[in-house]
């Protein structure tokens, strides 16, 4: 697949989680245009804002998981991938656990750890929790690990496949399209990630790259 293949199944993906809420704007602001009761238009007001927000998180997080956020610098502080990533869970039934020590990560390291925590997000479908390590294992290699842990966890076999590197490029679809990029930047990285499903509540997915990358 080329790059230019794989940029559209992103912008396809991206479209998908952005028509709702920009979606929700439009319907608002047709409906002030006809609305006269002020409980109804304060009503519509709320849910404009709520969706401008939300419209908001979404497009900070994906420029850190799929653009080219910082301009030419190699490094990006881990204070606004945690921000971002605390935006984008924000009004869903899932809490974050941040559990990284390091200032600052590389581009990769940020846009891995990102795009692992919206797959791994995905799966908890009833809410819980969600646990970010970063951190070396030894002198040479640096882990990120993504602990999901909720009510019930779906991880479908297609999306493992395509975080492992193991899916066909012929399969590929905007849906897996986090998850390969994940693939795709943690063999950048000089690394692989793994998954284990050690029960139906329980989803856990390491990365594991070189140091510094």
């Amino acid at each position: 697949m080329s790059k230019l293949d794989f940029s559209a199944l992103l912008c396809s993906r991206l479209c998908h989680d952005l028509v709702s809420p920009v979606g929700a704007i439009n319907n608002g602001l047709e409906l002030l245009a006809g609305e006269q009761d002020e409980t109804m238009r304060e009503a519509v007001f709320e849910l404009i804002e709520k969706s401008t927000i939300q419209t908001s998180n979404k497009l900070q997080f994906f420029r850190l998981a799929f653009g080219a956020a910082g301009g030419f610098s190699a490094h990006l502080d881990t204070r606004e991938a945690e921000k971002s990533l605390r935006a984008f869970l924000a009004g869903s039934k899932i809490d974050l656990s941040w559990n990284v020590t390091a200032n600052e990560l590389t581009k990769g390291g940020v846009k891995l750890l990102l795009n692992l925590c919206l797959v791994a997000a995905e799966a908890l479908i009833r809410g819980g929790t969600l646990s970010v390590q970063f951190g070396s294992t030894d002198e040479t290699t640096t882990s990120i690990t993504i602990v999901a842990e909720g009510e019930r966890v779906i991880f479908s076999d297609d999306i493992k496949a395509a975080v492992e590197g193991a899916v066909k490029e012929s399969d590929l679809e905007p849906r897996l399209a986090p998850a390969y990029l994940a693939s795709m930047v943690a063999t950048e990285l000089g690394g692989a990630i793994a998954v284990d499903l050690p029960s139906k509540q329980t989803l856990n997915i390491v990365a594991s790259i070189k140091a510094n990358s």
